[in-house]
């Protein structure tokens, strides 16, 4: 399924006969006061006044990313790119709303955990009795035995509409989704969706929870809130990872095959090769694997090599995954509104081998070094891991389809209480002050 261009870049019919693109952010006539649901625009921090105006330049609190119609004063603009991956926003303006009203929602519940089972079906008993929305459950859990053996949740369990992982496509039909677990079961809905995702709603209810914000609670009232399009977003970029391998007489398991032992769906074979595609949400991993071995592979940007890892292995890192596995390789973490990709060495065998951070929309590619005495592995948010041979390639770019995902208070409020209260950030012993000694009289 592909995205509609006018949800990605300005649509050709705001193009002028005289100009290129006519960006109607950056050439927005109205007052920067003038109010949108409950929030005042604003202009574009290089917004130019018409040729031979007197009217002066405004400064707003506007953020704007690389986009293809941006001016620099009377005259100069950046050049058209029709690759543009996203316009970047003001982050406290990305607002959820509803075109239609949302009458289906996919409730996501971790597996084998018992704790979930009340809330679980308190929230369906909710969906589908007083909001009268069509719920959508995996087969597999409602195979749970708590569940199954519940003569008074089978009323409930009858208005569900169930669905298999890697079987069916249900895509089309979710207007948003709940997610109730820890930070597992946010990458678990990612990966569901491979193209766009529904709106995200993470309650916190497994054991880091640092992209679920909601406490189960007061779970009526936030819905509510939900359905209503009343809450803030925070737009999670993705990578849009391609892998491809030479096609060889012997496949191991793990070559095109999925952890159930079912051939994936979105496997393309072409002569001689073997293309798989993933959308990853935290960050795709290449290590050593169970070599004793240095791993030894080169990472190319845009068609050039850059760096050749030696090491336990490299991370490239969305920033919702900086704050994952890559913090704990020694990465800064990045805030989700900043459009860029981390790469990060795993223990590398190199002191001046430092993480860096590049623009979101370049293009890595990741190879065996062609004198690598072993082979590599790459696993996608900690899922589908496979083995890398010499001749193999694995690309990463930023993809076209975040994740957005519904905040509690706001981005960047919410953010930073998750470094507080999970990652227990910058929480040391105060000193004391210095005593203040009375003067003598």
């Amino acid at each position: 399924m592909e995205m509609n261009r006018e949800k990605l870049c300005t649509s050709k019919a705001d193009v002028s006969s005289d100009s290129a693109y006519h960006c109607s952010t950056c050439h927005d006539d109205e007052e920067w006061s003038t109010t949108s649901r409950g929030r005042a625009k604003s202009r574009s921090l290089s917004a130019s006044p018409a040729l031979g105006s007197t009217k002066e330049f405004r400064r707003t609190r506007s953020l704007h990313g690389p986009c293809p119609v941006t001016t620099f004063g009377p005259k100069a603009c950046m050049l058209q790119n029709p690759k543009t991956i996203m316009h970047i926003q003001d982050p406290a303006s990305q607002r959820l709303t509803w075109n239609k009203p949302p009458k289906s929602v996919l409730v996501i519940k971790k597996i084998r955990d018992a704790s979930l089972l009340q809330p679980f079906k308190e929230l369906c008993v909710y969906l589908t009795e007083e909001n009268n929305m069509i719920v959508y459950v995996e087969k597999k859990v409602l195979e749970d035995p708590a569940i199954a053996n519940d003569d008074n949740f089978g009323p409930v369990k009858k208005k569900f509409c169930t669905f298999r992982e890697d079987y069916d496509d249900i895509s089309n039909q979710i207007d948003f989704i709940i997610c109730l677990g820890g930070d597992g079961t946010l990458l678990y809905a990612s990966s569901l969706f491979q193209g766009s995702v529904p709106p995200v709603m993470a309650f916190h209810l497994g054991s880091l929870g640092f992209l679920t914000p909601f406490n189960f609670e007061n779970f009526q009232s936030q819905v509510t809130q939900v359905i209503e399009g009343n809450a803030a977003l925070v737009l999670r970029s993705r990578l849009k990872v391609k892998v491809v391998k030479e096609h060889r007489e012997k496949l191991t398991v793990q070559n095109g095959i999925e952890e159930n032992g079912v051939v994936s769906a979105n496997i393309e074979k072409e002569v001689g090769k073997q293309i798989m595609q993933y959308q990853v949400l935290n960050e795709v991993v290449v290590d050593r694997g169970p070599s004793s071995y240095l791993s030894n592979v080169d990472v190319f940007l845009d068609g050039h090599l850059i760096t050749t890892v030696q090491g336990d292995g490299v991370i490239v890192s969305t920033p919702t995954g900086s704050t994952a596995y890559a913090a704990a390789a020694g990465a800064s973490m990045i805030h989700p509104n900043v459009p860029a990709i981390m790469i990060t060495p795993i223990c590398p065998h190199s002191l001046s081998f430092r993480p860096i951070v590049v623009p979101a929309g370049v293009e890595l590619k990741i190879m065996l070094s062609p004198d690598a005495r072993n082979t590599a592995w790459v696993s996608f948010d900690g899922r589908k891991r496979q083995e890398i041979c010499h001749g193999d390639s694995i690309s990463i770019t930023t993809s076209c389809y975040p994740l957005p995902s519904i905040c509690f208070r706001d981005p960047v409020s919410d953010w930073f209480e998750s470094l507080a209260e999970c990652l227990h950030w910058n929480v040391r012993k105060k000193q004391n002050n210095f005593a203040v000694e009375e003067e003598e009289f």
